[in-house]
């Protein structure tokens, strides 16, 4: 687990105290050691973080003949298998390095390297005789990878967008087009950032450039293709995940744990069986699940470490929250999993962790919709539809979302499962809404690959395309970064997909239920009321601690900022502070995924920004 940085010049030959500086802006994904290379245009660097091979790793790494160089973030979980089979090939392996079966694969297979890797990664590889560069993206998106095309022709490329800071050729410019994407989504979604020209490689994608030409393009197609068959279906996950796990644990280094109370990183405890595990607390017991992981920890024989949070320690940590994340993101389990990883990296450099199970598995609780109040969807659509725009206009109580949301058929409203403010809000809380690009519009190539399937499995297509790598995977990567913690995701692999895509829709979800098949899966390690556990997400008291105060008035002394008043009607925006601070509505997403963008604006384009 890395951070990597580099460029291809337009003009002239690269130099290596830019690629210095790129790489100090990111010195937390690597702290045990730096590398650089400089060929003519091309400079590529990489900052460390030592677990596999700790002494024969360094990168940039080259082939036998020094044709090839690569830098690559993130772990090839086969490699041993690769070397071996590489090996018999005729190709001679200098280092124990998982990335070494980069380069080597590049020249057995070259592309169609990239379908046979079993990891998580971006990597950037130069060929010194073709002058060109080759970078590629994990399938399910792990591991982010930004790229950006200057005027003078100049190709940026990095895995976080911060590097990018210190190069000459980059120009700092906010796209504000994607402020209307973030309201809705509560993260950065798609293609585009909040940084003009900024763009992410997608996941599962490849880009090649050779100095004049910059192409892209798709290697894995992520689908669904669910099966009718007399599959035990709990059986085989429960095989696939034993055989991910111990995939996963491959390190020259301790390999810990994260434990909450459900059931995901409960099941990869009681397969894994790490020595220690970590938990985050609140002293707020609503939302503590710190008592169900200590319990859960004492049976499996597993050493639990709790670390509660203040909400004085939350809301001093939001800013260096939002600068480790490059974008804004109003995931308040964000800022919780800054902590548990600061927590964690004080012991150890490797965990295991949950993310990917609810996607590959169906396991939000709005995956119940399709079975619930079913006569409502019979109901006429232009019934439905006076209704829903009746309910849009009231305040935020049990049963008026139900109302909106049922408005119009499942493909013309859902983009995943934290719809925010809708265009007809953001019309009036912005000063300058256009419109031009909605969330339907991102959505809507998820719902014409999932034709014809259950509306699970097309919800599922939507957020495992959306969703997972725009929220879930980037906190995941920019949180346990920030304090040079690798993350690795069990859930998350071809192998356990490859299961997955087949499930029927009947082992999914239902009316009561969640991750059916997968919490069967799990009763055979686990205690029944762990496996059973209904979803909670990763629940933060922001809620209540809006109505403190102390913590209101820092986010009523940001909608005074000049930045508000740049961006947003402040009438409007102290309106829905005071709303919430009364009781009479509960607007706490809206108002923290304002607060979080304005927090986020001030770090990267604030007067002091750097």
């Amino acid at each position: 687990m890395c951070g990597i940085a580099g460029f291809i010049n337009g003009r002239g030959d690269a130099q290596s105290p830019v690629l210095q500086a790129m790489l100090a802006r990111i010195a937390h994904r690597g702290p045990d050691g730096q590398g650089i290379f400089v060929d003519g245009p091309a400079a590529l660097g990489h900052r460390r973080l030592a677990i596999i091979d700790l002494d024969g790793g360094p990168q940039p790494m080259f082939n036998e003949d020094g044709r090839l160089a690569v830098v690559f973030n993130g772990e090839i979980y086969n490699y041993r298998e690769l070397t071996a089979e590489l090996t018999d090939s005729g190709h001679v392996f200098a280092t124990r390095s998982d990335t070494e079966v980069l380069l080597h694969g590049w020249e057995q297979w070259g592309p169609e390297l990239l379908p046979r890797l079993r990891g998580m990664f971006a990597f950037a590889l130069w060929d010194r005789d073709t002058r060109q560069l080759f970078c590629a993206r994990d399938a399910f998106g792990i591991k982010p990878l930004y790229y950006y095309r200057a005027d003078d022709g100049t190709l940026l490329f990095a895995s976080e967008i911060k590097a990018f800071l210190d190069h000459p050729s980059f120009e700092k410019q906010l796209n504000e087009r994607q402020l209307e994407l973030y309201l809705s989504f509560q993260y950065s979604p798609g293609e585009e950032t909040f940084f003009t020209g900024v763009k992410k490689l997608l996941p599962g994608h490849w880009l090649r450039f050779d100095g004049t030409t910059l192409q892209t393009g798709a290697w894995w197609q992520t689908a669904f293709t669910p099966e009718v068959s007399p599959t035990h279906w709990p059986e085989a996950i429960d095989a696939v995940l034993q055989d991910s796990v111990a995939a996963h644990k491959i390190a020259d280094a301790e390999v810990a744990g994260f434990l909450s109370g459900g059931v995901d990183s409960s099941y990869l405890a009681a397969l894994a069986r790490p020595g220690r595990c970590y938990t985050i607390g609140y002293a707020e017991p609503g939302y503590d699940e710190a008592i169900e992981a200590a319990r859960l920890a004492g049976t499996l024989g597993i050493e639990n470490r709790v670390r509660r949070i203040t909400p004085t320690e939350f809301w001093d940590a939001i800013p260096a929250v939002q600068y480790h994340m490059d974008e804004p993101l109003a995931d308040a389990a964000a800022v919780a999993l800054y902590f548990l990883n600061e927590t964690a990296s004080r012991e150890v450099k490797v965990c295991l962790s949950g993310e990917g199970a609810d996607e590959f598995f169906g396991g939000y609780n709005i995956y119940k919709d399709p079975f619930t109040v079913r006569w409502y969807d019979r109901l006429p659509a232009g019934l439905r539809r006076v209704v829903g725009s009746v309910a849009e206009r009231l305040p935020a109580i049990p049963g008026v979302n139900f109302l909106v949301r049922r408005a119009r058929p499942l493909d013309q409203r859902y983009y995943g499962t934290t719809a925010l403010l809708t265009e007809r809000q953001k019309r009036r809380l912005l000063r300058r809404y256009q419109g031009i690009v909605q969330p339907r519009d991102l959505a809507r190539p998820c719902w014409q690959a999932s034709a014809g399937l259950d509306p699970v499995t097309r919800m599922q297509t939507c957020d495992l395309q959306l969703w997972l790598p725009g929220d879930i995977l980037l906190k995941a990567d920019k949180m346990s970064m920030a304090h040079s913690l690798e993350l690795r995701v069990p859930f998350l692999d071809r192998e356990v997909f490859a299961l997955a895509r087949r499930l029927p829709a009947e082992v999914k979800a239902d009316a009561q239920r969640t991750k059916k098949a997968l919490r069967t899966a799990a009763a055979r390690h686990l205690p029944a009321a762990s496996a059973q556990r209904k979803k909670r997400g990763f629940p933060v008291p922001v809620r209540d601690w809006l109505r403190d105060p102390r913590y209101a008035a820092r986010v009523e002394a940001a909608f005074r900022s000049p930045a508000a008043a740049r961006f947003f009607d402040t009438d409007r925006l102290h309106t829905l502070l005071r709303r919430h601070l009364r009781r009479r509505q509960d607007n706490w997403r809206q108002i923290f995924c304002i607060y979080c963008f304005l927090v986020w604006y001030e770090q990267f384009f604030g007067r002091d920004a750097a």
